[in-house]
């Protein structure tokens, strides 16, 4: 199989003539799907320990990127950042310090930071809105949209001065979709997809690339938590249904290339047959 080949383009210029830090790479296909060349490129994981994270910092390491493993749970991210050549950073991206300070560890490695993945998040509480704990309900809150306004306001400086990057959020279609017992969850997802929203709106013409991915169910602890709580339509569905994490990583790969440039701004549905052939997921 031919495989096609990612080469960076020229960095722009300015019209002042000066040349700016950030180019995006160009994916030119031949027979056989894209494969993505992030050599160089720096790139910056919240929720990095497991899940989704963990096979994105993967994905992201076998492209070529250098890649920041952020999350509390240190030891997870020691190990992961082992096996990948990466950097481990602790970090809870409710605190913005913390976060600032990851940001900064990634400049200080590698010179620059390229890309973000908003991916920290959790589901619980899952609770009817008339029983969730109110101090949980907040800590959600906490997580899922503070944490995304906290990275990307880390980033956002950076990248600008560079002059572009790429900063995707994890999202959900919980943010479209009301569900039983995911007051919180829905409304954190749809907080966020506007934050990536307006996000895009301010900072699309200094060539920061915005968007989020919806990734479906996927087969990871969350969808343990949410099977145990036996609430809402989600909680019944077969293990099978849920798709295996590499997936929506792979998917975020692809994001940083410019065949996603139609979305900035927008969520990507994993759940789009189309896109998952586009991908070389399914046949």
């Amino acid at each position: 199989m031919l495989v096609a080949q990612v080469f960076p383009m020229p960095v722009p210029k300015l019209a002042s003539g000066r040349r700016l830090g950030y180019a995006s790479p160009v994916v030119q296909r031949s027979r056989g799907k894209a494969r993505m060349d992030l050599t160089g490129r720096t790139v910056l994981i919240t929720g990095a320990s497991r899940g989704i994270g963990a096979a994105a910092a993967v994905a992201f390491a076998e492209a070529g990127a250098h890649v920041g493993c952020a999350a509390r749970d240190g030891a997870a991210v020691e190990a992961l950042a082992a096996d990948i050549d990466g950097l481990a950073l602790p970090c809870d991206v409710v605190d913005y310090a913390a976060v600032e300070r990851a940001v900064a560890a990634m400049t200080d490695r590698w010179g620059r930071l390229d890309v973000l993945i908003n991916n920290a998040g959790v589901i619980e509480p899952i609770a009817r809105s008339d029983a969730a704990d109110p101090a949980d309900w907040g800590w959600l809150i906490d997580v899922n949209l503070k944490g995304v306004f906290h990275g990307m306001r880390a980033a956002l400086p950076v990248m600008t001065a560079a002059g572009g990057g790429t900063v995707i959020t994890v999202g959900s279609g919980a943010a479209q979709h009301p569900l039983e017992g995911w007051s919180a969850y829905c409304a954190s997802k749809a907080g966020a997809l506007m934050l990536t929203r307006v996000a895009d709106l301010e900072h699309r013409a200094a060539g920061i690339r915005i968007m989020s991915l919806s990734p479906g169910t996927v087969a990871t602890d969350m969808q343990q938590a949410i099977r145990g709580s036996g609430v809402n339509p989600v909680s019944q569905l077969d293990w099978s249904a849920h798709v295996p994490p590499e997936w929506p990583a792979k998917a975020l790969v692809w994001m940083c290339g410019p065949e996603a440039d139609p979305h900035l701004g927008q969520e990507v549905s994993l759940r789009d047959e189309g896109l998952r052939r586009q991908l070389g997921l399914v046949a």
